[in-house]
């Protein structure tokens, strides 16, 4: 069978299931783990947390589906870390797990990664550790109606765009996920009546990550590609913790001190914030994948562009923030 109309066939199971599925899990909504609103919250009432749920099992079928007409497969090893941590966000979603388990789950999905390199120690450790922050990042980042799903959609798209024709496996597994978070929104546009839940956001941002290093491991694209795509998630996530660890706050605590929830908490909406940061992060994507051609020492001209754009946006948000005084806020 063509690869291109397997490929399709993956997308349309994976968009499909998802909106079959959560359109009947909401049918129970009462009985599935909710994220009540609290202090730290942008969002009012109770809202079903199985978003991720609903993408893992459609994921999972698409890639069976492939996995029955294609030839070449990615590592096993990616899926079983994978589903591994939607296993175990999904016990975290329902019954709250403490830190350290979940750190020691997020650690084991990094070093079967990477262990799967041949790289040198140093390098290892680093991209370790480099996975593990992009496996908590989407958590961090998952906190208004349309964003993470937008950033999934928008960056995992890239990666199969990226990732075509060089390697049929990780660019059908990047466009399922794509088609899956595409069909998320449907339910968590604003007012969002399901959230992701760290079933979801925890194996997105391993995938994020994992597919990022497969695909630099492999020479699809130069390690510049990945942390320009989701460059927006990046900076904000990393800026803010870097920020609240100077001023000697507990950064594992749940907060509303991240740039894009200043930004509605300055009275932005919900889905004009989710229509501006997909747009930026279309922009960097589009741009990384036109400098795919380009040298390595080009690419990296466009992150560090992109990188002065997004500084300047944190700079401006920081400002408007404390000329109107809600920096005195906790």
């Amino acid at each position: 069978m063509n690869p291109l109309i397997i490929v399709g066939v993956c997308v349309l199971v994976a968009a499909g299931l998802t909106l079959v599925i959560l359109h009947l899990a909401l049918r129970y909504a009462a009985a599935l783990p909710l994220d009540v609103a609290n202090g730290r919250s942008l969002h009012v009432g109770a809202i079903p947390r199985i978003g991720g749920i609903g993408m893992a099992i459609a994921v999972t079928a698409s890639q069976g589906c492939y996995a029955y007409f294609a030839t070449a497969h990615l590592p096993a090893v990616l899926y079983v870390a994978a589903v591994g941590l939607v296993g175990v966000s999904f016990v975290d979603d329902c019954r709250t797990l403490p830190v350290v388990l979940r750190l020691l789950a997020h650690m084991v999905a990094a070093v079967t990664i990477v262990a799967l390199l041949d790289v040198p120690w140093f390098y290892a450790l680093a991209l370790v550790l480099a996975l593990i922050w992009m496996t908590n990042l989407y958590n961090f980042m998952d906190g208004s109606d349309g964003l993470a799903g937008t950033m999934a959609a928008i960056g995992f798209a890239a990666y199969a765009l990226a990732a075509w024709p060089g390697n049929e496996p990780l660019a059908c597994l990047a466009a399922t996920v794509a088609a899956a978070a595409a069909a998320f929104l449907v339910f968590n546009g604003s007012p969002a009546t399901v959230f992701l839940g760290d079933a979801g956001s925890i194996p997105l941002g391993f995938l994020a990550g994992a597919l990022g290093i497969l695909g630099w491991q492999q020479g699809l694209w130069s390690i510049w590609f990945p942390l320009q795509v989701f460059l927006p998630f990046i900076a904000d996530a990393t800026v803010t913790l870097g920020r609240r660890l100077l001023q000697g706050e507990a950064v594992w605590q749940a907060h509303r001190d991240h740039y894009y929830q200043r930004l509605v908490r300055l009275g932005l909406s919900h889905r004009t914030l989710a229509v501006y940061a997909g747009a930026l992060m279309a922009c960097c994507a589009a741009t990384a994948i036109a400098a795919l051609a380009a040298r390595p020492e080009a690419q990296g001209g466009w992150l560090f562009f992109w990188c002065l754009v997004g500084t300047a946006i944190m700079i401006w948000t920081e400002s408007r923030w404390r000329r109107a005084g809600s920096g005195r806020e906790n």
